[in-house]
């Protein structure tokens, strides 16, 4: 199998896999996920070739950083690119037996606090190396400051104003002494992406949900404000949260939810024009959000061997142009989504 070739990270010197790897399910977030089927997963990504790989506390309360720390830890340390998360810091919970594992069904049985200041992020960062047991990651992400985790907006305008008064400087300190490569933030709605462009002044973002085959709204003006400083964009859930992976099933998951009949009914709509074209779903999924030319990488997630060997495989098949011309034809992708 052909590696993946790499790509420059927005106005940066850093080169990634456009094919990453997302260390979400190794904290468990659906599944639980035995510890040598984690090892097994990260085994297949690298000897597929991906050499770029995210995680972050949050992720199974540190249990996703430990298992990909374990595993890149035996790597030739000039081989890859890690990238992990600030904005949470984790402490041991006080009682195990009635500790809430909220997104997750396994993880570890840690409590964290929101916090975006100075000390925050400095003890995060020291305390995800620790995890890693790594000396160092490249990239450095604020990791959901968002509204998606936020009822109010006071809340995250406070937050927002606690990285503009106090964290930010970490970050920038962190960057000058060429500690971390790049900075980032990690997001979910589309929505903070002109938020964080007018707070600071960021190098990358990885998206979690708005562009998928399924949404492309933020071509209207995140992704072009995105281009026009040069920064880079990493598709996170480049499946939609799966259902791009299993296609329009009962149960299927999207936006980290059971999909809506609306979204099922385009789901099977544009399923149907992968068919007519012989392109499986998740290949057309794949190569729609290489196409655009922010993107420097997916990282879609994966908690077995075979999920990575599978997606993959799909990351080399070819697509014909008359797939993408179709689903433009019939309304299932926008006129001016760029494509391979």
């Amino acid at each position: 199998m052909t590696a993946p070739a790499t790509r420059k990270l927005g106005s940066t010197d850093v080169e990634i896999s456009e094919f990453g790897f997302g260390g979400a399910p190794l904290g468990e977030l659906f599944v639980p996920v035995p510890e040598s089927q984690a090892q097994q997963t990260l085994d297949a990504a690298w000897q597929g070739g991906i050499r770029y790989f995210d995680t972050a506390p949050f992720y199974g309360y540190g249990k996703s950083e430990h298992r990909i720390g374990h595993f890149l830890r035996q790597q030739p340390r000039e081989e890859f690119v890690l990238s992990t998360k600030v904005g949470r810091v984790l402490s041991p919970t006080r009682d195990p037996a009635t500790f809430d594992k909220g997104f997750w069904v396994g993880g570890l049985p840690f409590d964290f606090v929101y916090d975006y200041s100075y000390d925050g992020i400095m003890r995060s960062w020291e305390d995800s190396l620790q995890r890693l047991g790594l000396p160092s990651v490249d990239l450095l992400l604020i990791h959901d400051l968002d509204s998606f985790f936020w009822e109010t907006e006071t809340r995250l305008t406070a937050y927002e104003q606690q990285l503009r008064a106090s964290g930010w400087r970490a970050l920038e300190e962190l960057k000058r002494d060429g500690r971390i490569r790049a900075i980032g933030a990690g997001i979910n709605r589309s929505t903070a992406i002109p938020r964080l462009l007018d707070l600071v002044d960021l190098d990358f973002f990885i998206v979690a949900m708005p562009y998928t085959l399924l949404d492309q709204g933020v071509l209207d003006d995140e992704f072009p404000r995105c281009q026009a400083r040069d920064v880079g964009i990493v598709i996170g859930s480049p499946f939609a949260s799966g259902i791009l992976v299993t296609g329009p099933v009962q149960g299927a998951r999207y936006a980290y939810d059971i999909a809506s009949e609306e979204i099922l009914q385009k789901t099977r709509d544009i399923e149907a024009v992968c068919t007519r074209h012989s392109v499986p779903l998740p290949c057309a999924a794949i190569h729609f959000a290489l196409a655009h030319p922010s993107v420097a990488a997916i990282i879609p997630g994966a908690f077995q061997a075979e999920h990575v060997q599978q997606n993959l495989a799909a990351h080399t098949q070819a697509v014909p142009a008359d797939l993408w011309a179709e689903l433009k034809a019939e309304g299932l992708l926008r006129e001016d989504a760029p494509t391979p």
